[in-house]
């Protein structure tokens, strides 16, 4: 198929349609397989199902080469978020790490083995000049072992990496994370700032601050540097940004504000409402509660307020009722955590907020009605479709949106009514137009997108309990009439320079765009400082990242690039994930040879299985020229599978099972990360349990085997 060229092998077959310009040499004409014609009916069919196949066998190998539980991850499969603590481990520190080691423990040990069990744990500890490392585990008990290895140690000046820490934890974990900051000083690395941002609209995962200052306050005040309130305010808006929250409070109170840490650390939470007011102002806010909402909290931080809520019946509790008919309420710094009462009411509930100073409202909830998104552009050619924006959508132009619905009982089980973009600090509410994609996603275009900070409401009726509801994001986004775009097309070597080419377009006035760019693995980098742009039209730059000839294959490597308007009026990013990956000379997967089988007859009777067992010896080798096996596991069979030193040529495996379990896959992985598989089954003995089989014929006939390709195979 040749979009630019029309240039082909002999002999080959074109793609076909208007886009391909080799359809016009001969032979021309083309044998596209993409849509279900009259004259292609078969053609169409074979090729479904050659791509489904191999496809299914793809993802089969990427879950043996990486493992069950890593193979959930990667689809995006858990049972509740991540949670990341970033720790300042300053010598000021001492009381607030050990509280944030009773927090973990206190995550660990109420809610392990639970749906609500963390699915990762990630631990960035920073200091300074040292931040990190980035620790990361499944396993609750190796981060109980690494947290208490924290000591408060170092620091000395006022200012820490603080943010160096966070862009490790936003990097390293995974889209929609709950991280949390633990800190008394503010940032030296304020520079950092926008790149933070970029990563927080990127990942949509929500950044909570708990800033206790009485020990950094004394320093600063010893240093002549300006107040708390301040110095913090970098934190702040960085938590309402990403729909997270900035608690400021006391060392002695700290163990009281971490409860936000243990409502978040759980399963389907959902956000109802969110909203911030910069200066303060009275007003009334009112939110849905469906039938589907439990352990509904709101969380209110300010200073010098006083609010009112009320419930659809009109029962009213005011912020200074500790227990009252609605719920209660906790008041810790500037936190005010207010904790509904199981038997709350279905229905329109309103909080009425009276304050001068700058103040945010949160209301969360547990539910499986919810639904995540991202912005998207049209893209044409032979196979026209939508691509995500990885910055932020452009100004001037209609934004569109692809919103994907879940209910509880599926897609069918709500009915979305409205899905529109709300202003945080403000009153703006702007509906989209809705457009059914099936299976629970609907494509929706917003003619008029609101100018400042906004956030995405959805509006429905859950079908189960015919109920209305109501879901908003967390994380800000605005738009921009400046766009940077860059195209990843290949992995990076060790020990070469990679070279990356992008674009930076502007609907607004021209001049010199000031362009900056960041790794998280702080790699040598050449960006260009700026790049000249004429008014409505586009320049290209590239950058050069120099990968260090010792870093592992493997390695992820986020980069953030940003280009800046003239004056500094507008910005954009892009975000891109980029691999190292050593140059790959193994593609073979590794061979499975069945040396013998030993059997009981197994008897007919299911109920009596456990007493009757069966033996499988296998050979397993990557050849002469592989590069050797790394890991040998059994899936689809419940029995103990030996081995012998990986390290020789060939593996011998044994896998030793009861009738009750017929069937056994070897799965092994080499240094190279090809797949080799062997599935073997039993058959159950139909006739008297006395019958004997000789080995060859119990092979023959009992025995099936089917041996896998490798990734690279089908990726080539």
């Amino acid at each position: 198929m040749g979009i630019l060229s029309s240039a082909k092998p002999k002999g080959k077959c074109s793609h076909g349609g208007a886009a391909d310009l080799t359809s016009s040499e001969v032979p021309r004409g083309g044998i596209s397989k993409d849509e279900r014609r009259s004259d292609n009916v078969a053609l169409h069919t074979a090729a479904v199902t050659m791509a489904t196949t191999a496809t299914l066998r793809l993802l089969d190998d990427i879950r043996g080469a990486a493992g069950d539980n890593n193979y959930l991850r990667f689809m995006g499969i858990a049972r509740s978020a991540v949670v990341a603590f970033v720790i300042d481990t300053t010598g000021s520190m001492r009381d607030d790490i050990l509280e944030a080691k009773r927090v973990v423990n206190e995550i660990i040990d109420s809610k392990k083995g639970t749906q609500d069990e963390p699915s990762q744990y990630i631990l960035v500890p920073f200091n300074d000049p040292k931040f990190g490392p980035l620790i990361r585990t499944t396993n609750p008990d190796v981060m109980k072992t690494e947290i208490a290895k924290l000591k408060a140690d170092g620091g000395g000046d006022l200012p820490e990496m603080c943010l160096s820490g966070l862009q490790l934890a936003l990097t390293g974990a995974p889209a929609s994370s709950h991280i949390y900051v633990f800190t008394d000083a503010v940032a030296k690395d304020i520079g950092l700032r926008d790149t933070i941002l970029a990563l927080i609209r990127s990942t949509k995962s929500t950044v909570s601050f708990f800033m206790t200052g009485d020990g950094a306050g004394a320093r600063r005040r010893r240093r002549g540097v300006e107040s708390r309130a301040a110095t913090f305010e970098t934190y702040k808006d960085l938590a309402l940004a990403s729909g997270g929250q900035a608690i400021g409070v006391t060392k002695e109170n700290l163990p009281q504000a971490t409860d936000v840490i243990i409502d978040s650390s759980t399963s389907a939470l959902v956000t109802v409402l969110q909203r911030a007011r910069n200066p303060g102002k009275a007003e009334t806010f009112s939110f849905l509660l469906d039938e589907s909402l439990n352990n509904i909290t709101i969380y209110i931080t300010g200073k010098s307020l006083t609010f009112t809520l009320k419930n659809p019946a009109g029962v009213t509790q005011k912020q200074n009722e500790v227990n009252g008919e609605l719920g209660t309420v906790q008041t810790v710094g500037n936190l005010f955590r207010v904790r509904l009462a199981s038997n709350k009411q279905t229905g329109l509930w309103e909080i009425s907020m009276n304050s001068n100073q700058p103040y945010t409202l949160k209301v969360t909830g547990q539910s499986t009605i919810a639904f995540i998104y991202d912005f998207v552009e049209t893209f044409d050619g032979p196979h026209p479709g939508y691509a995500l924006i990885s910055g932020r959508p452009q100004a001037g132009m209609p934004a569109m949106l692809l919103v994907s619905v879940l209910g509880r009982k599926g897609p069918a089980s709500v009915k979305v009514a409205n899905v529109a973009l709300v202003t945080v600090s403000g009153s703006e509410v702007v509906s989209g137009a809705l457009e059914d994609m099936g299976n629970g996603e609907i494509l929706v275009t917003v003619t008029n997108v609101p100018a400042g900070e906004f956030v995405v409401l959805l509006n429905g009726t859950d079908v189960v309990s015919s109920t209305v509801f109501q879901r908003q994001s967390t994380t800000q986004m605005s738009v921009s009439k400046v766009t940077i775009k860059a195209v990843v097309d290949r992995s990076m070597e060790p020990g070469k320079t990679f070279t990356l080419p992008f674009t930076v377009m502007t609907d607004a006035t021209g001049g010199s765009y000031t362009i900056s760019g960041r790794n998280d693995r702080d790699f040598k980098m050449n960006v260009p400082g700026s790049i000249d742009v004429t008014t409505g039209g586009n320049a290209t730059g590239e950058l050069t990242i120099t990968v260090p000839a010792n870093t592992p294959s493997g390695t992820d490597v986020t980069l953030t690039i940003e280009a800046v308007a003239p004056g500094a009026s507008d910005s954009n990013y892009a975000v891109l994930r980029l691999s190292v990956v050593t140059k790959v000379t193994d593609f073979t997967p590794p061979q499975c040879e069945v040396v013998s089988v030993s059997v009981v007859d197994c008897p007919a009777d299911p109920a009596a299985c456990s007493s009757a067992f069966w033996q499988l010896s296998a050979n397993l080798t990557d050849g002469v020229n592989g590069t050797g096996i790394t890991r040998v596991t059994h899936r689809q069979g419940v029995g103990n599978l030996t081995h012998t030193d990986l390290k020789q040529m060939v593996v011998a495996a044994a896998f030793n099972a009861s009738c009750c379990s017929l069937t056994v896959e070897l799965v092994a992985v080499d240094k190279a990360m090809n797949v080799g598989t062997c599935r073997f089954s039993i058959v159950r003995n139909a006739g008297p349990p006395s019958i004997a089989l000789s080995l060859p014929l119990l092979v023959c006939l009992l025995v099936s085997a089917l041996f896998t390709t490798s990734i690279r195979d089908l990726l080539i």
